[in-house]
């Protein structure tokens, strides 16, 4: 599997899955090929994550080949982040709290055996062995595998879900703090209270054709307890008024700033903001590698544009004393460096899609679900 940096690699396994892979997605996504066989999936998350390819690119190109019915399964799962994002900005302790349990529980088990027998692939469930090697050498794991292998974390090896979260995050080019934590959540019971997800056997050999042996799991554990309740914040995502001859930092889950709803706007500057060293959960050299390269491209194509634009380390942020914008980030580590730093001379831009869905994320999925013909009809 390769994910190369840049927004043309990325256009073009968007074409080629609509055109060759999108008409079998819903019958076969829930299906683990191997890493030599991924042609069920998209395999997006990456760019879509960091922005290279907008959610609604995507959809746009799935409807223009196929009717809503055929690709809404599809359609979903894409909007699956957009959801996860909204929810969190709405409940941005339940970030917080997980930073604060996680460096908690780090001290516990940085000598745990069974947490480093995890890590490095040397538990006696070969399946989540295998994965763990997939997961280091391709920065990429399949959906359903996620979800196995977040079950077998918690319920077989009965390790804390934040330390599996951590594992994700430092090793997935699609990791982000909304996606990623509140998956782990779900797996773990405590997202939706009482109702976790537990992998099986059976489930295991059926969606990987047999290609495991032998899969002993605890297949009767409870859910995870949580006594803590996330009460919504009240968010508006207004936009502040855009002035002329401003500066405009970009982040790196916003890499195409030539497509984005602000590329009319007349910018006397762009910095784009890496951000290596200021993270509570340290990443991969692969993942800061991805993101590094994926800064670059997207520099590229702002001077292709005459676009005035450089790269910034984010400590770079505290010697800006000008008002500047910046497009908005979510929650996540970037944002709790401008928070911490009290940077409060930037002004967030919000994504028209992310202020129209939103909206919707106050409740579950299966609630933002029934809008998502409303929010296509939104912006198609």
């Amino acid at each position: 599997m390769v994910f190369e940096a840049s927004r043309a690699k990325a256009i073009d396994k968007l074409n080629d899955f609509t055109e060759q892979n999108l008409t079998d997605y819903s019958k076969l996504r829930n299906f683990d090929f191997g890493t030599s066989n991924r042609s069920n999936v998209s395999c997006l998350s990456p760019y879509i994550t960091h922005g290279v390819i907008s959610e609604l690119e995507v959809i746009d190109k799935s409807l223009k080949r196929f009717s809503f019915s055929k690709s809404e399964k599809f359609i979903q799962e894409v909007l699956w982040r957009v959801y996860w994002k909204g929810w969190l900005e709405l409940r941005p302790n339940v970030w917080s709290d997980y930073l604060i349990d996680l460096d908690k529980i780090k001290s516990e088990f940085k000598n745990n055996q069974n947490y480093l027998n995890a890590i490095e692939g040397k538990t006696n469930v070969d399946c989540f062995n295998q994965w763990v090697i997939e997961l280091k050498e391709n920065n990429y794991l399949h959906n359903h595998t996620r979800m196995w292998f977040a079950s077998i974390w918690i319920f077989t090896l009965e390790l804390p879900w934040q330390l599996g979260a951590e594992f994700f995050m430092q090793h997935l080019y699609d990791g982000d703090p909304a996606s990623n934590t509140l998956g782990w959540r779900w797996v773990a019971g405590v997202q939706t209270q009482g109702k976790h997800y537990l992998a099986s056997e059976w489930n295991i050999n059926k969606f990987t054709n047999n290609r495991f042996k032998n899969i002993k799991l605890n297949e009767n554990a409870p859910p995870v307890f949580s006594d803590k309740n996330y009460s919504i914040s009240k968010k508006n995502f207004l936009n502040f008024e855009i002035l002329e001859d401003k500066t405009l930092l970009i982040f790196e889950n916003n890499l195409t700033f030539e497509f984005s709803d602000f590329k009319e706007h007349n910018f006397k500057k762009i910095l784009l903001v890496s951000n290596e060293t200021n993270r509570t959960i340290k990443l991969s050299e692969k993942v800061l590698r991805f993101k590094a390269n994926l800064l670059k491209d997207q520099k590229i194509r702002l001077e292709e544009k005459s676009i005035n634009c450089e790269t910034i380390n984010i400590n770079d942020l505290k010697n800006i004393t000008e008002e500047v914008y910046a497009l908005y980030p979510t929650v996540g580590e970037n944002v709790d460096f401008i928070q911490n730093n009290k940077l409060q001379n930037i002004k967030f831009l919000y994504r028209k899609l992310d202020q129209f869905s939103w909206q919707y994320c106050n409740k579950g999925f299966f609630n933002f679900k029934n809008y998502i013909p409303k929010i296509i009809a939104c912006f198609n």
